[in-house]
């Protein structure tokens, strides 16, 4: 066992930065028109997401004590969101207030697996539970063709998370997460461009003395408007990270992880009881990652308004 640790040490180089591969955000989360201010009222968004990734056997991971090599995920979770918006504008834009969270699975497989306990080869945890909660205020204002937002979110951890498995939903540290987003809509020529960018403080995790470092993140979209009901386009998002890990509990060193992604998107708005939905299907398929995961991500997101008739979606649809 102490020849096997020693091997995982040694190859410091290649090893995975974030805490198990988790970061707070998720990449992709905002598409397209993701700045247009919402209409008041409350208002339910459902996504289903599925991931699957990995790093290659030369990549090592660092879960608290544990290190892995070799190591593959596969995620599903629903995820719901309420939202409501006030009549009262702020700073002469649109507020909104929303919580977030969710259940789902996730299984790790590792080739190897190192702790106090000993080397294990071909380890896999599997776990079903419910997210952490992520509380986010925005504020959102519009100029014709032009829509700004701005938003404060953060985690709280109390969803399931085990210091001792592989595979959690949780990520059992808190999280703040600020930053803005821009969207040009031109309803005469159905052009749509969104952009979000936004950076992370990670707090330290108790349980395991590590603390992920500062991460930007963007997500982007460009689509078109084929119709009043169809939009089609792409979407993508780039994942960095600015600062290395650390903690007493890092034993892989202050590495940096990065990712990019790119895929279809398609949106389609059609009424229920005389209320406007929306509803988006988009693919990632990941590029460019250093220390950290690399596989493919499929958003299928449900805006539900909850208030009356006349309150849409949002306020471009």
């Amino acid at each position: 066992m102490i020849m096997v640790l020693a091997l995982i040490v040694g190859a410091r180089v290649e090893a995975c930065a974030d805490q198990g591969g988790a970061s707070f955000w998720l990449p992709g989360q905002y598409a397209s028109l993701a700045a247009v201010p919402p209409s008041p009222g409350w208002s339910l968004s459902t996504d289903a997401y599925f991931y699957s990734g990995g790093v290659t056997a030369s990549e090592i991971f660092s879960h608290g004590r544990t290190l892995t090599a070799g190591e593959h995920s596969r995620e599903s979770l629903l995820l719901l969101t309420l939202a409501y918006a006030p009549e009262t504008k702020v700073l002469g834009g649109q507020p909104s207030l929303s919580l977030g969270g969710g259940y789902g699975g996730n299984r790790v497989q590792a080739d190897l697996s190192v702790s106090s306990q000993g080397a294990e080869f071909d380890r896999s945890d599997t776990v079903w539970g419910f997210t952490d909660l992520s509380p986010t205020a925005s504020l959102s204002w519009n100029r014709g063709v032009h829509n700004g937002m701005i938003y404060l979110t953060g985690n709280v951890p109390v969803g399931s998370y085990n210091s001792q498995r592989l595979a959690n939903i949780g990520i059992g540290f808190w999280a703040i997460d600020a930053g803005g987003g821009y969207t040009y809509y031109n309803p005469q020529t159905g052009w749509e461009f969104s952009g979000v960018v936004g950076f992370t403080v990670n707090f330290e995790n108790s349980r395991t003395d590590y603390q992920n470092g500062i991460d930007s993140h963007l997500d982007w979209s460009v689509s078109r408007f084929l119709s009043a009901a169809w939009e089609v386009g792409i979407a993508g998002y780039v994942y960095y990270q600015l600062t290395g890990d650390s903690g007493s509990g890092d034993t892989v060193g202050p590495f940096k992880s990065r990712v990019a992604a790119v895929g279809p998107q398609v949106g389609y708005t059609f009424k229920v009881g005389g209320q406007p939905w929306y509803a988006n299907l988009r693919g990632y398929y990941e590029f460019w990652a250093e220390n950290r995961y690399e596989g493919y991500a499929v958003f299928a997101t449900l805006n539900i308004p909850l208030g009356s008739a006349e309150k849409a979606v949002n306020s471009k649809q």
